[in-house]
């Protein structure tokens, strides 16, 4: 049996007063394992450090 996963239907980044759809930047048909490797493939897409980012569910 496989381990649970999701997928991120759709993806916000917040710049001061501005939501921008950057969904097109990830694979969303990818099931990830946990909302710690969400955090970390972000970080390295965005050239971020993981603890920079935010991820909330909405």
């Amino acid at each position: 049996m496989e381990p649970a996963t999701f997928r991120v239907r759709r993806l916000w980044q917040q710049t001061d007063a501005k939501r921008l759809d950057v969904s097109h930047l990830i694979d969303r048909t990818y099931g990830y394992h946990s909302e710690r490797e969400l955090r970390w493939h972000l970080a390295d897409r965005f050239a971020s450090p993981v603890r920079s980012l935010t991820v909330s569910r909405l």
